[in-house]
């Protein structure tokens, strides 16, 4: 990344653009999930902390001192405790609930159902083919960009441009605020 940009995205940050969230998504967004699952060793769990983690560096943006680290080291830190933190929660968790998937009152199915995304899907068709079929296999098939390059026999370079140019499409659908709500959700 460069020094501009990166420098960009930190004044971004310091003013609460949230544009900000998207160039960090953008830049760094791959890297911080594998962060997060190489602590967590759980796809799931590395999402959640991923979300969780660009949540925390919104709302720390203003302590981010460029003269005590470098961005990507700040993030870094950021989505490495949060995993850390929610690896603790979940063992913690799992030692003291009570297993209530014994009975099937409990059972109702509704967990694969996520509001967020029923929009999101009928708003894909809005946009080519080809970006909906990345943002498919990235948001909701849960592949990773090597994943959905070597399954659907595309390059990684094009799957990244297509990332990229597909939600820039769906930003002009929901707008700047709707979209960082938007991402918030996905990851």
């Amino acid at each position: 990344m460069s020094v501009l940009l990166e420098k960009h995205i930190v004044e971004l940050l310091q003013e609460r653009d949230e544009k900000a969230i998207s160039l960090l998504y953008e830049h760094y967004g791959d890297t911080l999930y594998g962060v997060a699952k190489k602590v967590v060793r759980d796809e799931e769990l590395a999402q959640d902390v991923l979300q969780e983690s660009f949540v925390k560096i919104w709302k720390k943006s203003d302590s981010y001192d460029a003269t005590k680290a470098k961005l990507f080291t700040w993030l870094f830190r950021i989505t490495r405790n949060t995993a850390i933190d929610k690896l603790r929660s979940v063992n913690t968790k799992s030692d003291k609930e009570i297993q209530m998937d014994v009975s099937d009152v409990y059972n109702l199915g509704v967990d694969s159902i996520k509001p967020e995304f029923m929009d999101v899907r009928e708003n894909l068709d809005k946009i080519e083919d080809k970006y909906q079929i990345v943002l498919e296999a990235l948001f909701f098939q849960g592949m990773t960009q090597q994943e959905a390059s070597d399954e659907l026999g595309i390059p990684l370079g094009t799957i990244k441009s297509r990332l990229k140019i597909g939600l820039r499409e769906l930003k002009k659908i929901y707008g700047p605020s709707m979209m960082l709500a938007l991402l918030l959700n996905l990851l």
